[in-house]
C-alpha cells in the first residue's frame, strides 16, 4: 500500500485563507496527509505571505480528524529543540496521534541572515542537528528529568509535562538524500526517512543503505518508514500539462524537446511526478517497486483547487491507500 499527501512550500504566499481552504480540501478528498515546509521567507527576492509554522499546524490539528501532518522540515538552526519537542507533543496529543516532527539542519541563508540566525557551515549545520535530535528524543522519551550538555544545547533536570500520550512522543521523521550525515541520523533517531528529488534507483539504492545502517545501529529495516518528495505537474489531459509546463520554454536544457521528452526528463530524474493520471500512475508504480510507501507531492498551485480535485478523482481510485 502506498500513501499520497500533499506538501505545501509555507513561505510561497500561503495565507489563512488559502490554509484554511487546503486543509479542507486534503481531509475531503482522502489525501493520507498535508505538509508544508518551515521558512520564514523565500530563498530569493520577492518576499510573500507566509504563515508560522505551528500556528498553522495547530489550526490543521484543531480541524482535521483523519489526515497526518507536519513540517518538512523544521530547521533546528531557528528553532530550539526544546521548545519544538514540547510544541510537537502538544499538536500529537490534540490530534490523536496524526502529528510527524520532521527535523532538518537547515539551509537557505537569506532567511537566516535577514531574521538574525547564525546558520553555519555544514558541519556546524549537521553538529547542531544530531544534538538537536539527542535533546528532542530524550525529552519526548524520558519520564525522569534530563541532564544533556551540548556544544549548541544543554539541558539540566528538564523534564516535559504532561507527558506525551504517545509513548515516546510523535514520530520523528528525517528528510534529506546524504549518504554520509543524514541517513547515520535516520537510522538512529527516525521513525520515517523522507527522500528528496530522487529517481526510483536512487532512491531503492539509498533505502538499502538505511537498511545496513540501521541493523547496524540495532535495529530493523521495517521500524523506518520510506517516505519521498517529489513535485507534481498534474493535467486532466496534455493540454493542461503542456499549460503547467509553460516555464520549460524559458529552461535552456529543454530547448528544441517536446512535451513528452520533458516529462520524461523530469520523472526519469527524480524531479516530478508529471504528466496525465495514466502517466503519473505509471510513474508511482515504479516508485512502489523502489520501495516508496508515501509520497509528498509538493503542490504549487495553492489556489488550483480544481486540478487537486481532477487528481485524486482520476489517481486514488488506482493506487491502493
Amino acid at each position: 500500500m502506498v500513501a499520497l499527501s500533499l506538501m505545501i512550500e509555507g513561505q510561497d504566499g500561503l495565507t489563512w485563507a488559502r490554509w484554511r481552504r487546503l486543509v479542507a480540501e486534503a481531509e475531503a478528498l482522502g489525501f493520507a496527509g498535508l505538509f508544508r515546509s518551515d521558512h520564514f521567507t523565500n530563498m530569493g527576492a520577492p518576499d510573500k505571505d507566509s504563515l508560522e509554522m505551528i500556528v498553522s499546524l495547530s489550526y490543521l490539528a484543531d480541524h482535521t480528524q483523519h489526515i497526518h501532518f507536519g513540517p518538512l522540515v523544521a530547521p533546528l538552526s531557528f528553532r530550539h529543540p526544546a521548545l519544538l519537542a514540547r510544541q510537537a507533543a502538544a499538536l500529537d496529543d490534540l490530534s490523536s496521534g496524526r502529528m510527524i516532527l520532521g527535523l532538518g539542519s537547515g539551509w537557505q541563508e537569506r532567511e537566516h541572515t535577514h531574521f538574525g540566525f547564525d546558520l553555519g557551515d555544514t558541519t556546524t549545520r549537521m553538529g547542531r542537528l544530531e544534538e538537536g535530535l539527542e535533546v528532542i528524543t530524550r525529552l519526548l522519551r524520558s519520564d525522569e528529568p534530563v541532564t544533556y550538555e551540548g556544544r549548541f544545547f544543554q539541558l539540566r533536570e528538564a523534564i516535559l509535562l504532561p507527558r506525551p500520550q504517545r509513548p515516546g512522543g510523535p514520530r520523528i521523521l528525517i528528510g534529506g538524500n546524504g549518504m554520509k550525515r543524514t541517513l547515520p541520523l535516520a537510522a538512529r533517531y527516525a521513525a520515517i526517512w523522507n527522500g528528496v528529488y530522487l529517481s526510483p534507483a536512487a532512491f531503492q539504492e539509498r533505502s538499502l543503505a538505511l537498511d545496513t545502517l540501521l541493523v547496524a545501529a540495532g535495529r530493523q529495516p521495517k521500524e523506518v518508514q520510506r517516505t519521498l518528495m517529489l513535485t507534481l505537474i498534474f493535467g486532466r489531459d496534455m493540454a493542461e500539462v503542456e499549460q503547467q509546463l509553460a516555464w520549460r520554454h524559458t529552461r535552456p536544457e529543454f530547448t528544441g524537446k517536446s512535451l513528452e521528452e520533458v516529462c520524461s526528463i523530469l520523472s526519469q530524474k527524480g524531479q516530478a511526478l508529471v504528466g496525465t493520471a495514466d502517466m503519473i500512475v505509471e510513474q508511482i508504480q515504479t516508485y512502489i517497486q523502489a520501495g516508496v510507501e508515501e509520497f509528498m507531492l509538493q503542490w504549487f498551485a495553492m489556489d488550483d483547487i480544481k486540478s487537486i480535485h481532477a487528481f485524486a478523482s482520476s489517481v486514488f481510485p488506482r493506487i491502493a491507500q
